[in-house]
């Protein structure tokens, strides 16, 4: 065998037993007649001593030898450590090496293997093999298997049947983009990758599975950023004969036991917000509960005072920062230009300072009197020493915009702390929301959530109006899952794809076979996906999901360890009946 033990069990209770290790070379310190080689593999580091006095000439010229990553076994005697190392668990002990096999060379690496390396992203995920062996990657794989195995766990008591879906389906107009995949046996035809299992999770409840779960990859071919890729993992549950209430005292049961045997957190509270409080409090559909800071409308106290700014604005708004009030003019100034990024579109920032005698001093003095301020904080909720800061414009925008000053002004104040967790349920969505490039109503989740309860006649005469069955479960300011309530009846099925524009004709084709089983018996039914990339990121204290993902895509959707996607060639392309059509 190639080890007997690996490079992080052994303890002093281990002195004096013969040994055989293999893994890594960390690193090595040569002092001539003395060698210590760090042995590293996935469980910990164990130091290797090649010693003059107790080892042939030869073995340690061979230990001189060794260089960084170097594949090597070894066999000895677990002795004490004469200076023992506090920060390592094998810090008690080191190996007194007798043999040594060099199993395999290895080129000088193109980053230190450290926790904090010299590497940059994209080196780093050019070599993605290498920067795996990092403890910081390493650690968010094995805390991600942690989860999921959690999960599975957690789901198999509680009753759901654990089923697969095809990767190979069809593809559907909703959504973002398809990503297709052509057919040799059918020509001319394609399949797509799964942006979610949707219909296959409902056709399983018609077909009686009652509890399904599914730990599956998704395929979305969209604009990236750091929480997104183009294939994502989501933990996909369906449930048969329920109501809303069911699916969330389910899934908040689940969080519950994550963040209880994950991250050793009790959270009984899951507090539920209706969406139009969402944006009207927070300006976006997952807010971050963690912290105050909510919105303050402020149109009745700020308009009619001679300042154009504001009274042509369909949205003034602000929020009370806490102990703002100590900003400097350079500071504000900053936090001005910030929110004048193009990535954030305001055109300006009025703010007022609250200061600690109960008097007021704003940037438009000119056109609001004490009185007038002491409004301003009364409506944000400001105290003396804070800093009101308020926006106005259109309100979707201005909420946007101030959303994420929000956002940006709480990190900076250390408000959004990683290991505090704050769940919420958002609920009551849109069913529909307006699209004005293609003027028609689009589904604001996907075409099969059902509408509220009593409100499906609205869709003949306010179908903006209409609210989904719909939730979110929102932590820390991320959405980390998402579903509804299904419609089960071809009847309302069908009034939905009309409203959503589509003919019979289309619906049938799209959708037909989904349309035939509800005609076979089809039980109410609900469910909700997790993200788990997602939710793995933020139980690990992350916001980004990159670093849990063993071989992520950058932002241009490339894997640029193995250079894909990548051109076929021509032979390939005559058997798929494919012909480019574009110019290199």
């Amino acid at each position: 065998m190639y080890r007997s033990h690996n490079c992080g069990e052994l303890r002093a209770a281990n002195i004096n037993t013969e040994v055989t290790l293999a893994g890594w070379v960390q690193k090595s310190r040569d002092k001539g007649f003395i060698v210590w080689v760090d042995l590293r593999d996935r469980y910990g580091i164990t130091q290797l001593v090649f010693d003059e006095e107790r080892t042939s000439r030869d073995l340690i010229e061979k230990a001189q030898n060794l260089g960084r990553e170097y594949v090597i076994q070894v066999k000895g005697l677990v002795i004490e450590r004469a200076s023992k190392n506090p920060n390592i668990a094998t810090g008690d002990i080191e190996i007194l090496v007798s043999e040594l096999t060099v199993l395999n060379e290895a080129l000088l690496p193109p980053f230190t293997i450290e926790d904090k390396t010299d590497g940059g992203e994209d080196l780093r995920m050019k070599y993605r093999y290498l920067d795996i062996r990092r403890n910081p990657v390493k650690n968010s794989l094995i805390f991600r298997h942690r989860v999921t195995q959690e999960v599975r766990n957690y789901l198999s008591n509680e009753g759901f049947i654990e089923v697969e879906t095809p990767y190979l389906i069809k593809s559907t107009p909703e959504g973002a983009r398809d990503f297709v995949v052509p057919s040799r046996m059918n020509e001319g035809q394609f399949y797509a990758l799964p942006q979610s299992p949707q219909t296959f999770k409902q056709l399983l409840m018609v077909g009686g599975m009652d509890k399904y779960f599914q730990i599956v990859k998704c395929f979305r071919d969209e604009d990236l950023r750091a929480d997104r890729q183009p294939e994502f993992t989501q933990i996909d549950c369906e449930m048969a004969f329920i109501e809303q209430e069911d699916i969330l005292n389910a899934f908040e049961g689940l969080t519950r036991h994550l963040l209880k045997e994950v991250n050793g957190m009790e959270v009984d509270k899951f507090p539920r917000m209706l969406y139009d409080d969402a944006m009207r409090l927070y300006g976006n559909d997952k807010p971050d509960i963690r912290f105050g800071m909510q919105f303050g409308e402020l149109n009745d106290v700020a308009q009619h005072k001679d300042f154009n700014v504001f009274n042509s604005a369909e949205l003034v708004v602000g929020i009370a920062v806490p102990g703002g009030n100590s900003y400097t003019r350079k500071e504000i100034d900053k936090l001005i230009e910030w929110i004048r990024r193009p990535q954030i579109g305001a055109l300006g920032m009025v703010y007022c300072k609250c200061n600690d005698d109960g008097s007021y001093k704003s940037s438009v003095d000119k056109f609001y009197n004490q009185e007038d301020l002491a409004k301003w904080a009364e409506v944000t909720g400001a105290k003396p020493g804070d800093l009101i800061c308020v926006l106005s414009g259109n309100t979707h925008k201005v909420r946007s915009q101030l959303s994420a000053l929000r956002m940006e002004l709480a990190e900076r104040l250390g408000l959004r702390k990683p290991d505090e967790f704050a769940p919420l349920w958002v609920m009551d969505f849109p069913l529909l929301e307006w699209d004005e490039e293609t003027e028609r109503y689009h589904a604001m989740h996907h075409p099969f959530t059902s509408p509220k309860p009593g409100q499906i006649e609205l869709l003949k005469t306010d179908p903006g109006a209409v609210k989904a069955n719909a939730y979110d479960l929102v932590l820390n300011g991320n959405e980390i899952g998402g579903g509804s309530i299904r419609i089960h009846d071809k009847e309302t099925q069908s009034l939905m794809f009309d409203y959503l524009g589509f003919t019979p004709e289309e619906a049938k084709a799209q959708f037909g076979f989904l349309m035939d089983a509800f005609q076979y018996g089809a039980p109410p039914h609900g469910g909700l996906a997790f993200g788990l990339d997602r939710l793995v990121a933020i139980l690990g204290g992350q916001e980004t999901i990159r670093d849990f993902i063993a071989f992520p895509k950058n932002n241009s959707g490339r894997d640029v360890m193995i250079d894909a996607p990548a051109p076929i060639d021509d032979t390939q392309l005559e058997e798929l009946s494919l012909k480019l059509n574009f110019k290199s």
